[in-house]
């Protein structure tokens, strides 16, 4: 009863709730219709995990506990996100995940969602952000070579093999985050981590084998030679690591 009150609460463009509670070891996705959030208390349970649709581009929290190893994951989008947190308890492997989609042979690698984070009041071990770019696609593998017809005793020597393909090259990583913090004046600076890494490149695609060529045959009269094998493909070239993001820190 309590998440069809939430969804229908959050079900506009700008939404309101009381209390936004996900259990331990689960995962709860905010409907994707509301643009701006607000939620008076937001609790992530030890190791479960808050998916912020790419629709929403402001939240703002007046109360944010994360336990352990708990997640706020952005879906990646061309928009940047805004977060701002009144009063912030996060436990120690929690993190708010902001990074890029890999690649794969249908789309390309997604950047990481640019992120704004306003944190008035904060008590944690950490403060982690992941804004890395998406991995590169994998490049494609290249075909085999077909193999060589065998021999016949009366119409002459055996096939070569082909050769095989080359492998494709690995697709490009996206770019890391653009990301932006405010934090208190008395946070300490050496418990931020915050990675914008590009996205590594996509790992190249192997080379295509090569095809075996006809195998000799005996006839009554005499024997025909074997074809030759042909020669293997190269593989691929690794994609190229994605441009890296940026941080800034600004203080309260």
């Amino acid at each position: 009863m309590r998440k069809l009150c939430l969804l229908a609460v959050l079900c506009s463009p700008f939404a309101h709730a009381d209390v936004v509670l996900v259990e331990a070891n689960s995962l709860m996705r905010l409907p994707a219709n509301a643009s701006v959030l607000h939620l008076e208390k937001l609790d992530v349970a030890d190791y479960g995990t808050l998916l912020i649709p790419a629709g929403v581009t402001q939240v703002n929290i007046d109360q944010l506990q994360l336990g352990r190893e708990a997640r706020i994951t952005i879906v990646p989008a061309e928009r940047g996100i805004e977060m701002r947190v009144a009063h912030a308890e996060l436990s120690e492997g929690s993190q708010i995940n902001a990074r890029g989609a890999p690649g794969t042979f249908e789309k390309p690698a997604r950047p990481a969602r640019d992120l704004s984070l306003r944190i008035e009041s904060l008590q944690a071990p950490q403060l982690s952000i992941d804004a890395r770019g998406g991995t590169g696609a994998p490049g494609f593998v290249g075909l085999d070579g077909g193999n060589g017809e065998e021999p016949g005793c009366t119409w002459g020597a055996a096939g070569t093999g082909s050769n095989g393909d080359n492998g494709g090259d690995g697709q490009p990583g996206a770019a890391g985050g653009q990301v932006r913090i405010e934090l208190p004046r008395d946070y300490p600076g050496e418990q931020v981590n915050v990675r914008v890494d590009g996205g590594a490149g996509g790992k190249p695609g192997e080379a295509g084998r090569p095809g075996s060529g006809g195998k000799s045959k005996g006839c009554i009269v005499y024997r025909t030679d074997g074809g030759k094998s042909g020669r293997p493909g190269l593989a691929g070239q690794p994609g190229e690591v994605g441009t890296s993001g940026a941080v800034t820190i600004q203080r309260l």
